[in-house]
């Protein structure tokens, strides 16, 4: 099984890798597979690397659908971004 995770680009370094966060958990990202990636975009994480760039409505969107998903296989809720 695969899974992707929306998360939003907290941080951008020189060789086009960052740190990016959802629910309180910032992970390194490879963001080399996109053109366009800003500090505050949300990008769609699949292995370590941002593989689609997210419009706020899609962001809003796959965040709540995650968070429905994490709630109903751990009975909880994540922290709010």
């Amino acid at each position: 099984m695969c899974l992707a995770v929306p998360m939003k680009i907290i941080e951008i370094n020189e060789n086009r890798t960052g740190i990016a966060e959802s629910g309180g958990v910032s992970r390194k990202v490879n963001l080399k597979l996109l053109d366009d990636c800003a500090v505050g975009d949300y990008v769609i994480i699949h292995a370590g690397f941002a593989i689609e760039k997210l419009n706020e409505e899609q962001a809003a969107k796959s965040v709540a659908l995650f968070d429905e998903l994490v709630q109903a296989m751990s009975g909880t809720q994540r922290q709010s971004r």
